[in-house]
């Protein structure tokens, strides 16, 4: 079910079914955006999330890269903290990488692992960006109920929480995940895009680009107000 509006769209299974309860739960003011949607506390009825089902920490010993707390404080933005190392999720069409469509590779960013390849990525309307496969450096986390609520994506180099898996792949016909039968709903600001053409990369927590409009579309000059 994905449901768009100013400031809510959820990115959860098409099974799932929403209660007043937990759409209150999910707008939470704690995090670097003032109101944050949590994919996973729209879903009624399933009581642990995707990221609180697994016991490993993002922080277990068997992770190779790792850093003390404050240490990734300091190598991450604000954004990227939030969500990479406490499992946080951004507001929907907040990152650039949502209307990216170069040839390239997504990597994570905390450690600089490929995550993600550009030939698998598809436009899913949900505000995140979204693959229909990942490489083998990202990590699925065990969860029962995965039809439903999704499982957490977690990178498999350094912990970092990336987003979620769901298994509605055929939802999106005409695209790699009607293919593959799974979507990778991915927070931008987890990820930096790398062109293949060798250009600048790109973060994930930069705010997105204005809309280029027609010059019909444009607002009015503003004027200085004569003397």
């Amino acid at each position: 079910l994905d449901q768009r509006s100013d400031q809510m769209v959820t990115c959860v299974a098409p099974s799932a079914v929403l209660s007043l309860a937990a759409v209150a739960s999910a707008l939470d003011a704690s995090g670097p955006q003032r109101m944050v949607v949590s994919r996973r506390a729209l879903v009624a009825g399933v009581a642990a999330s995707p990221a609180a089902a697994s016991a490993k920490g993002r922080s277990d010993p068997s992770y190779e890269v790792r850093k003390s707390d404050e240490e990734w404080k300091a190598s991450l933005s604000r954004t990227q903290y939030y969500i990479l190392r406490t499992g946080g999720t951004e507001r929907p069409n907040s990152s650039p990488l949502v209307n990216e469509k170069r040839p390239g590779v997504f990597v994570c960013a905390g450690c600089g692992s490929t995550l993600f390849e550009s030939v698998d990525k598809f436009n899913s309307g949900t505000g995140w960006p979204s693959f229909a496969a990942s490489t083998e450096n990202v990590e699925v986390e065990p969860v029962a109920f995965e039809g439903m609520t999704g499982a957490e994506l977690r990178c498999k180099r350094c912990g970092g929480h990336l987003g979620d898996r769901f298994l509605d792949g055929s939802f999106f016909p005409g695209t790699r995940a009607a293919q593959t039968g799974m979507r990778y709903c991915i927070d931008g600001a987890a990820l930096y895009f790398l062109p293949t053409d060798g250009s600048a990369p790109v973060p994930g927590d930069l705010p997105p680009k204005p809309l280029d409009l027609p010059p019909f579309l444009q607002p009015p000059p503003i004027r200085p107000r004569a003397a």
